[in-house]
């Protein structure tokens, strides 16, 4: 049956069901969120009168829920305007509806006895063949749909979403023991294609993949901190990026989301594990325990392994707990020999033989509890999954790892792992040995440009499923990489397109890569049909070295900043007009240099998760890569005459000017940095093949180069003198600093096109020359030094 989702149904409108609903309608569908009827009207419905039959107080409680999640940060919706696609409703009033669904999706509480009831209400209103899901974390799948119908049965799976669903990427699909393979099926693509998701067929066991894999790492590690004796601090120091972890990495994490939560699943797993040969690992140390009595869950009760306090000045002060004694203390500086030496290797993936390998405490907490974690995952298949890959995948888009515990084993060597394996007192699984000696030493090969894993019952490797359509360009490299320097490589996608990929630090647009893009343009034009520019680190590019630039700066290298920024205007020109199609596709985070490119491109295929934003002014700057000049071109595309006009300039000013940042892509359409004809994609694996498809069909189309403009129109004098005295008000109300107002006039200058005593036509050069002198007088003043230094020391743009 060909199946097409119009409508959903999400029934619980608790953190989850809000939640999912909200991302369902992301992507357009009408969804309808239905909850439980209050028992009793509360006082300030009471006071106006109202009662039990009144719809306001019958939907209070769904209806609250949603204004919650909509309100919370980050927003679930990619625009607030979304909201309108979800219609709120109870499940006394509102069941009878659900026939005219075609998929209904269960969040309520966990509670078996609560969703059994709830289903046998459905049965009797749901359309036979519709899809009926849960988003239970852990009850098992056979259990739920027991005394159901065939039809019922058939049609059930788990979905089981991860919090916040619209960023965490992992989908873990679980079949009922009726389940129809083609539903799974469905489900896997519908989650992949539409919902951007990374979608983990589960094996209904305990917690299924993710928490079951993930609780056990983040106990492991709380075990280890008993036995070492190692400071909250000094844990977080150890698991956050220095190993491809989030930031937060394990005590702040266990902040953020409640340690009430992590107590729950670790004593699930503790109590309904039968044959798990380490489940005395999900016991809980007694300082959880402790802080479990004592309700310090995290950042929901004020205090957890952190606790926000204010010190005798007054200042905010962030205190961590000590494990051993249960009191705040200042938090003391985690430095370890073992992470000094791998600070000058930015590709996470070589630090791992180095970490474990280190000769102090942070080596052997590595060697404890990766060699614990690997023995565990090869012991867990074929228990929760089948292929090796379906736990690095889980782990990746449901916990943030870069990588799998496969894939890290794979990097320290997996004959290597098994000394520090053994000294943990683990044993790996048989099949394990059985791979070694038959001489296969990776779990992972990349084959002709596609990724395999080793296939445990067939003992050979196989193409993971459900790349196919995917362009990883990890796995493209070898072989197809045409041209390359330490900043950028350009790669052959195939069917005549370039793709220039940066791979500079956090991606930023130094003359390496600034390099590659001219020598891709130039490449292409000879040879191929189209460039796609982009690449798949975490972010697009965070935009100029600052670090460069503020030493020209300091040194009054006046002629070598004129140099950098002539070249890199030339460089956003010569993508704009070239002879063939350039197709950028931003994602993450595409700051200033990064968003200027996108200004200048083709088309633009966006990321649904990119957050967008010409930003210099945090660093007393203008956008001068072209930015400026571009904002004022889109500005002068959508003239009018009179105050429409000069609320155009307005708002077109102050998105400059407040380095306002999109929240989603959606959101870099309303700002002005996305046009019509730019396309957004859901899920970011697609996003290469769908610019490399967008660049053939512009190429085959018959690409023409467009030609540079001269008919921009600014306004002068007359639009200069709203800003000026915008600017001085706010200046003098204390809104914005002596600098700001500096800065505000120089936008404001390139802008209105300079002080010309009317409104006039002029070039997109004209603009970029008034850009450059800006940049350069801004360069010279002392306190954008200062912006700049304290950027490049804190990440935090300052106010001076």
């Amino acid at each position: 049956m060909n199946r097409i989702i119009k409508k959903i149904a999400v029934l619980g409108s608790g953190v989850m069901g809000s939640r999912i609903a909200c991302h369902f309608a992301n992507i357009g569908i009408e969804v309808l969120l239905l909850d439980i009827v209050p028992k009793e009207p509360n006082p300030a419905e009471s006071a106006k009168g109202l009662t039990t039959e009144s719809p306001l107080v019958r939907n209070r409680i769904v209806n609250d829920a949603l204004t919650a999640a909509v309100n919370s940060n980050p927003s679930p919706l990619y625009k607030k305007s979304f909201q309108s696609r979800i219609k709120t409703g109870n499940f006394d009033d509102n069941l009878k509806d659900l026939g005219s669904y075609d998929w209904i999706l269960e969040a309520v509480v966990e509670n078996l006895a609560i969703k059994q009831s709830l289903y046998e209400k459905v049965e009797e209103v749901r359309a036979k063949g519709s899809i009926i899901s849960t988003n239970t974390s852990g009850i098992p799948m056979n259990l739920l749909c027991q005394g159901r119908s065939e039809d019922f049965k058939t049609n059930f799976c788990g979905t089981h979403f991860f919090n916040p669903p619209r960023y965490l990427k992992l989908l873990e699909i679980i079949p009922g023991p009726d389940t129809k393979p083609e539903l799974i099926k469905f489900v896997t693509q519908y989650g992949e294609k539409f919902l951007g998701k990374d979608t983990v067929i589960c094996k209904d066991t305990p917690a299924f993949i993710a928490n079951r894999v993930g609780i056990y790492s983040i106990m492991e590690i709380l075990h280890s901190v008993e036995k070492l004796g190692l400071t909250v601090e000094e844990v977080d120091k150890l698991t956050g990026p220095i190993i491809g972890r989030p930031k937060s990495a394990t005590f702040r994490t266990g902040d953020v989301v409640g340690l009430d939560t992590l107590v729950n699943v670790a004593n699930n797993l503790s109590a309904g594990l039968k044959n798990d040969e380490r489940k005395d690992v999900f016991l809980l140390p007694g300082f959880l325990k402790t802080m479990g009595e004592n309700k310090w869950l995290g950042d929901k009760t004020g205090q957890g392994f952190y606790k926000k306090t204010k010190n005798a000045n007054g200042e905010t002060e962030i205190l961590s707990l000590d494990l051993k004694t249960l009191e705040y203390k200042p938090q003391g500086r985690a430095k370890f020999a073992t992470l000094d030496s791998t600070k000058t290797i930015d590709d996470v993936k070589k630090r791992f033989k180095i970490l474990v390998a280190g000769q102090d405490k942070a080596g052997e907490f590595y060697r404890n509890t990766f060699g614990s974690l690997f023995a565990y995952v090869s012991n867990r298949i074929p228990e929760i999954a089948d292929e090796l890959f379906r736990i690095d995948a889980a782990m990746i888009a449901g916990f943030g790892w870069e990588h799998g515990p496969f894939e890290i084993w794979d990097a320290i060597g997996v004959k290597n792992a098994l000394p520090i394996i053994e000294s943990t007192g683990n044993k790996v699984a048989p099949w394990i040995n059985e791979m070694l000696e038959a001489g296969v030493e990776t779990f992972y090969k990349t084959k002709s440009g596609i990724k395999n894993y080793y296939d445990i019952p067939s003992k050979s490797y196989k193409p993971i499923p459900g790349r196919e359509s995917f362009i990883i360009l990890e796995d493209l490299k070898p072989g197809k990489v045409v041209w390359g320097n330490a900043d950028c490589s350009i790669i052959d996608l195939g069917d005549g397109i370039l793709n220039c990929e940066f791979h500079s630090k956090m991606n930023t647009l130094g003359s390496g890569v600034v390099a590659g893009i001219n020598m891709a343009i130039e490449m292409a034009e000879k040879n191929y049909k189209g460039l796609v520019i982009g690449n798949q680190g975490t972010n697009f590019s965070v935009g100029a070295n600052l670090a460069m630039l503020l030493m020209y700066a300091v040194d009054q290298e006046w002629d070598e900043i004129n140099l950098m920024i002539h070249t890199f205007q030339n460089t956003m020109m010569r993508a704009r007009y070239s002879s063939i199609p350039v197709i950028v596709a931003p994602h993450g985070l595409t700051l200033g240099g990064g968003c200027e490119l996108s200004l200048h491109a083709d088309r633009v295929v966006a990321a649904a998760e990119t957050y967008t934003g010409l930003v210099e002014f945090g660093v007393g700057l203008i956008p001068a890569g072209g930015g400026t000049k571009e904002m004022t071109l889109r500005f002068s595309e959508n003239y009018e005459e009179g105050d429409v006009l000069l609320n155009s300039l307005r708002n077109t000013f102050l998105t400059v000017g407040q380095a306002k940042v999109s929240t989603s892509a959606h959101e870099a359409f309303d700002l002005g940095f996305y046009r019509r004809g730019d396309v957004i994609v859901v899920n970011k694996n697609n996003q290469i093949a769908e610019a490399k498809r967008v660049a053939l069909a512009m190429a085959d189309a018959g690409y023409t180069m467009p030609q540079q403009r001269k008919d921009i129109r600014v306004l002068g004098k007359q639009g200069l003198g709203i800003i000026y005295v915008g600017a001085a008000s706010m200046q003098a109300g204390k809104y914005i600093s002596e600098h700001d107002k500096l800065i505000s006039e120089k936008l404001g200058y390139i802008m209105c096109g300079g002080d010309l005593s009317q409104p006039s036509l002029v070039s997109e050069q004209y603009l970029l020359n008034l850009e450059r002198e800006a940049f350069l007088s801004l360069c010279g003043e002392k306190k954008t030094l200062e912006r700049i230094k304290h950027m490049l020391d804190t990440g935090k743009p300052l106010r001076n």
